[in-house]
């Protein structure tokens, strides 16, 4: 019985507090979401990225919300509907209701869709570590760029769990580039890009340097400014970003989604944690080392 399935996922996760044991509640949740997607073909056309990514193909040690994808070649006619039709049948079939919001707007080119579910503890009752009201809605958002900038490669990756199933993903080279970009780009700062900055440095991943000049080119303050994105230009314009953040609040951002574990390196993010982790990406690409000029 699925119950008995989730039951020992659940086990294999051991979460430490409630907060946790939602985490993985909605981790499992999206791996079902996932394997509908692909049954409905969307990785014939999309490639799946973000942190949710990072996490369920390449082992993350941290807890994602939503469920970023990016198309292989732009589309404005792209809608969500018939993919999620296909995933809220599938989930049917084992137990589980997901209501469908689409919250997408022909202007933008990011496409948006929430599913929601209150099965479980309803019509799943599992056996949980941690008391958890049974009415509690998991929420998983989708979201899908029509319009991606260019140069994003591309790789097939497997899920395991709830079945084998092939997907595909962006590289982590390009994966990096689009981190990079919301690093460089976003009006405030995010603890899990941060944080996931990070895990590419101690991974010695290089960014794709041609997507990021793509997408500072499409959107952000270089828009239109057709850069030449070197190594050089980009460890000075992190530089520059890192002396400028409130790391006390930035990682406040990232905490909840960190296991008990890992929640005492937060304690370190300061300027001068990241610039030693800028100095070590710069000399992984045989850089010097960056300034905050």
């Amino acid at each position: 019985m699925i119950e008995d399935v989730l039951a020992s996922k659940i086990e294999e996760y051991k979460p430490g507090n409630a907060l946790e044991q939602e985490n993985v509640l909605q981790e499992l949740m999206q791996h079902f979401v996932l394997v509908g997607l692909a049954k409905a073909g969307l990785f014939k056309h999309a490639q799946f990225h973000g942190g949710t990514c990072l996490r369920i193909v390449h082992g993350l040690d941290r807890f994602s919300e939503d469920l970023d994808f990016v198309l292989k070649a732009a589309d404005p006619g792209f809608g969500w509907q018939d993919y999620l039709d296909q995933v809220v049948a599938d989930c049917a079939l084992e137990g589980m209701q997901f209501e469908v919001v689409d919250r997408s707007a022909l202007a933008s080119p990011v496409r948006k869709a929430f599913l929601k579910t209150d099965s479980i503890g309803k019509l799943l009752v599992i056996d949980l570590p941690f008391s958890r009201h049974p009415a509690r809605k998991i929420k998983i958002k989708l979201e899908i760029d029509i319009k991606p900038p260019d140069g994003s490669t591309f790789e097939t990756s497997y899920l395991s769990f709830p079945v084998t199933t092939a997907i595909t993903t962006q590289t982590l080279g390009s994966a990096f580039a689009s981190k990079s970009h919301a690093l460089l780009c976003r009006n405030y700062s995010k603890g899990r890009d941060w944080y996931d900055f990070l895990w590419y440095v101690a991974r010695k991943t290089r960014p794709n340097f041609a997507l990021l000049a793509s997408a500072l080119d499409q959107q952000g303050p270089w828009q239109g400014q057709g850069l030449d994105v070197s190594a050089g230009w980009y460890l000075d314009r992190l530089a520059a970003v890192i002396a400028d953040t409130d790391w006390g609040q930035t990682k406040n951002d990232v905490s909840r989604f960190l296991p008990l574990a890992r929640q005492a390196s937060l304690e370190l993010w300061s300027a001068d944690f990241f610039s030693f982790h800028l100095e070590r990406l710069a000399r992984s690409l045989g850089e010097d080392p960056p300034s905050a000029s």
